[in-house]
């Protein structure tokens, strides 16, 4: 809805000015002033190059704190890695001397979970990838000097770089028939960094700026100029990496095991009775945007243009993981993508 509003806005504002053609204003009038074309259109190669780092993520879980869920079975190295020894030696050791492969729901009691409700992934994140385009520039001069321009272009697909592994911190302890036993294990969920990219989506980069072009039309064929504006970023068409993705359903059966009192078979990742799905979304952001070009007129009314634009912007990444089944939310992430594009564009235009 906010894409729409936006191009309807430029929209909206370039087919006014015609309304203004006959306008004693010496800067709104469609007529020439002192030799100088109102309209110039410009078409090239645009190169973004994001320049931001990845922040860290943040995720929550459906599994309070002090949830307390009953084991069930569960596989003795399961157990023997989740177990913290120093805890209680006699069940530990018990367990490692005396059980074969799977310890009996009989014997392992309740254990209480800690620790997955909501933690920061440190050393995780997101970065945006360096995407090439069509670029298409619209200029409309109010005077000689000062002029107003809609970036547009050609809509790049945009490769989403992952960094690091998600860990679940989990913590608790089972009260088991042999005793109580702490319990701490990291639990890998998934590597960020498998396969070429993490996600993809197709940005939407619109901009409008004001620009102050140095020189005089018919006088100076290199002309410069500088320009500041907004950027609005809009993106579409997500698509998460599908290893990942699966890493993320195999962590939605972890927490729904829990909430099934199937302790064991989370800590055995075995499927719930969950049918977990995986979202992707982005939000929209308005950013400032600052940029430095020059024009060079090879002919009356061609010419060849080049900038380098930069924008402070950064938007927020989020992660779902519904149970199909119900529409319940088993576990949300989200994490700040800061994009911060160093923009370059070399073109040709025309004046009229």
């Amino acid at each position: 809805m906010m894409k729409k509003s936006f191009a309807c806005m430029i929209a909206t504002g370039l087919c006014a000015l015609p309304t203004l053609s006959f306008a004693d204003s010496p800067y709104f009038s469609l007529k020439d002033g002192d030799g100088f074309k109102r309209f110039s259109v410009s078409a090239g190669w645009l190169h973004a190059m994001p320049q931001g780092s990845a922040n860290p993520i943040n995720i929550n879980t459906s599994v309070a704190e002090g949830t307390q869920s009953t084991v069930g079975s569960v596989s003795k190295q399961a157990v023997l890695d989740a177990a913290v020894k120093e805890s209680n030696p006699f069940v530990y050791n018990a367990i490692k001397l005396w059980v074969t492969d799977t310890l009996p729901g009989l014997v392992t009691g309740t254990a209480t979970v800690n620790g997955l409700s909501n933690w920061q992934s440190q050393g995780t994140g997101l970065e945006a990838d360096n995407v090439d385009t069509v670029g298409i520039m619209f200029n409309y001069n109010f005077t000689d000097n000062l002029s107003l321009e809609v970036k547009a272009g050609i809509p790049p697909k945009v490769d989403i770089k992952g960094k690091g592994n998600i860990y679940a911190p989990l913590s608790g302890e089972a009260d088991t028939s042999l005793g109580t036993i702490g319990l701490k294990q990291d639990l890998h969920i998934t590597d960020l960094t498998q396969g070429d990219k993490a996600a993809s989506a197709r940005a939407w980069l619109p901009a409008v700026e004001l620009h102050y072009q140095f020189g005089k039309t018919g006088v100076n064929k290199f002309r410069p100029y500088v320009g500041a504006g907004v950027m609005y970023a809009y993106f579409n068409s997500l698509k998460i990496n599908p290893a990942i993705e699966s890493d993320l359903i195999a962590a939605g059966h972890m927490i729904q095991n829990i909430h099934d009192n199937k302790a064991g078979a989370a800590l055995d990742r075995k499927t719930s009775s969950a049918d977990p799905v995986v979202k992707l979304k982005a939000t929209d952001t308005f950013a400032p945007i600052v940029t430095l070009g020059a024009t060079y007129d090879f002919k009356p009314n061609w010419f060849a243009v080049g900038s380098v634009s930069y924008s402070k912007m950064n938007n927020e990444a989020k992660i779902y993981v519904t149970d199909r089944n119900t529409g319940k939310e088993l576990i949300r992430a989200n994490t700040k993508i800061d994009i911060d594009p160093l923009i370059t564009y070399v073109g040709i235009g025309y004046r009229f």
